[in-house]
C-alpha cells in the first residue's frame, strides 16, 4: 500500500468530490492521504474530512504565504494537536518567493511551530522556498530535530537535503519528480537514502505525468512512487514498501489511526 503523506482535499475543488477521491485511492492501493492544515480559520473542514474518512489523517498549522489570518501561539498549537486525527504541525516554513522582503513575521510564525511540534513530540511538516538557509538556521537554532519531520515538496539541491537529513528529517517527493526539466529534483530522488524518502501528491496542485495539467488528488501518488523507481533503477515495490514504512516511522499513531 501506499501512503500521500501531503495533500489539500479540503479544498473546494477536491472535498467536492470526496467519494471518487477515497475510491481512486482504493483503486490504486492509496492507504492514506494526510489533509494538511493551512489556516486555523480552514481547520474545522480538515478535520471533519480527517473524522468522517478513516484514510484522512490531518495537520494543524498556519501556511508561511498565508497573510491576513489569526496567527497561532505554541499553545493553541498543542492544543489543537490533541485532537485524535491530528498527527503532525504544520504545514510550516519559510517562503521567500511570494515574501521576498524576508519579514521577521514569518521566521517568528515558523519558531512558534517547531516549539509546538517540539512539546507535542509530533512531527513538523516543513515548505521551503527561497529560504533554504534561513529554513535550516531556525530549526537547528529552536531544536526542530527534536520533533522532526519532512522537508514536503523538495525543490532544493541536494546541499540543502543533505542538511535537512542530518538534522533527522525526511525528505518528501511530489509530482515535480516527473516532470523531465526538473534535473535537481530528480537528483534529489536518486540521492536520499531510501529509508528517508518520503512521497506525495501537493494535490490540488502539481499533477505528475501522466495527469500533468490537470487537478491532482491523492490516488495518483502511484505516479511518483513509478517515477522514483524508475529513476533508481528499483521495483515499484520497493519504492512503496519503504516510503510507506518510512511515512509509518515517522508518524507511528498512524498505523492505529488509518486501521479505527
Amino acid at each position: 500500500m501506499l501512503v500521500d503523506s501531503h495533500c489539500h482535499i479540503d479544498f473546494p475543488e477536491l472535498s467536492a468530490k470526496i467519494g471518487q477521491l477515497i475510491e481512486l485511492m482504493h483503486a490504486n492501493e492509496v492507504a492514506c492521504a494526510v489533509c494538511i492544515g493551512v489556516t486555523l480559520e480552514d481547520l474545522p473542514r480538515v478535520l471533519a474530512l480527517a473524522e468522517a474518512w478513516r484514510p484522512i489523517l490531518a495537520s494543524v498549522g498556519v501556511h508561511p504565504e498565508a497573510t491576513g489570518v489569526r496567527e497561532p501561539t505554541a499553545a493553541e498549537l498543542v492544543e489543537l494537536a490533541s485532537h485524535p486525527r491530528v498527527i503532525a504541525i504544520g504545514e510550516t516554513g519559510l517562503d521567500y518567493y511570494w515574501h521576498k522582503d524576508a519579514p521577521e513575521w514569518q521566521r517568528e510564525r515558523f519558531r512558534t511551530h517547531i516549539r509546538a511540534a517540539c512539546e507535542t513530540k509530533k512531527p513538523l511538516v516543513i515548505h521551503t522556498r527561497e529560504a533554504a538557509a534561513d529554513t535550516l538556521r531556525l530549526m537547528r537554532e529552536e531544536g526542530a530535530a527534536v520533533a522532526g519531520g519532512v522537508m514536503h515538496c523538495f525543490t532544493e539541491t541536494w546541499q540543502v537535503a543533505e542538511a535537512a537529513l542530518e538534522q533527522g528529517f525526511y525528505i518528501s517527493m511530489s509530482g515535480i519528480v516527473s516532470f523531465k526539466k526538473a534535473l535537481t529534483v530528480r537528483e534529489v530522488a536518486q540521492r536520499v537514502p531510501l529509508d528517508r524518502l518520503l512521497v506525495e501528491t501537493d494535490s490540488p496542485y502539481l499533477a505528475p505525468v501522466p495527469h500533468r495539467g490537470k487537478t491532482n488528488q491523492p490516488g495518483y501518488v502511484k505516479h511518483v512512487a513509478e517515477e522514483i523507481a524508475r529513476l533508481r533503477g528499483l521495483t515499484y515495490q520497493q519504492v512503496v514498501d519503504a516510503t510507506t514504512n518510512n511515512f509509518f516511522r515517522l508518524f507511528p499513531d498512524a498505523v492505529t489511526k488509518v486501521s479505527q
